[in-house]
């Protein structure tokens, strides 16, 4: 089961470097969306990366977690997985879009962080059976590499999986973590604006 972890984020501060970088990404990512010379990823949201990296600053200083292994379920243009790189995580970013997993590997060379990116699909496999929907936008992925056989690793391996799921995919990942991560292991989720939650597995 997953039990929630209260995180305290208000006097965590955000050193100038890390709010530049943020904004650069946001004004990529606006300028990625205003493209009209491809096609339109709909499910692409960026996350509130201040509140986020708060978030991985508070887990990083308390030693919430039991190792650092971390990794991001579809990463995007990676800059969560680089936030975590760059407080000291060994981080890992899945996306299964290519025009998306391009950028990412844009910005990571750019910002010089060591993050693994793969274009994959980051369900484990036998996770589609625990979704109540099966038109979730996780889903669908299957002609893809499953993830884990390209980077040699399990959910379980990681001590934190961050994700921004699409309304109602929530409590999916959440089965999903619950089955396939690890004991102690933590899930951040950003749900929405000010809506960011951390979940530890317990037996």
């Amino acid at each position: 089961m997953l039990r929630p972890v209260s995180m305290q984020l208000d006097d965590i501060p955000i050193p100038p470097v890390v709010r530049g970088q943020i904004a650069q990404w946001h004004a990529a990512i606006q300028a990625f969306h205003d493209r009209w010379d491809r096609e339109l990823i709909e499910m692409f949201v960026a996350s509130d990366y201040e509140l986020v990296y708060q978030a991985l600053c508070w887990i990083t200083r308390n030693n919430e977690a039991v190792g650092r292994h971390f990794c991001e379920w579809g990463c995007g243009f990676g800059c969560v997985a680089s936030l975590a790189s760059s407080l000291g995580w060994d981080a890992i970013g899945i996306e299964a879009e290519q025009p998306l997993i391009d950028e990412a590997h844009f910005w990571v060379d750019r910002w010089g962080h060591p993050v693994q990116l793969v274009r994959a699909d980051f369900l484990p496999r036998g996770a589609a059976r625990l979704a109540e929907d099966y038109s979730f936008p996780s889903l669908g992925h299957e002609q893809l590499p499953n993830a884990y056989d390209v980077i040699d690793l399990e959910v379980d391996d990681f001590a934190l999986v961050f994700a921004y799921p699409w309304p109602g995919e929530d409590q999916f990942f959440e089965a999903v973590f619950d089955r396939y991560g690890q004991r102690d292991g933590l899930l951040l989720l950003f749900r929405g604006p000010n809506d960011l939650v951390l979940k530890r597995k317990v037996r």
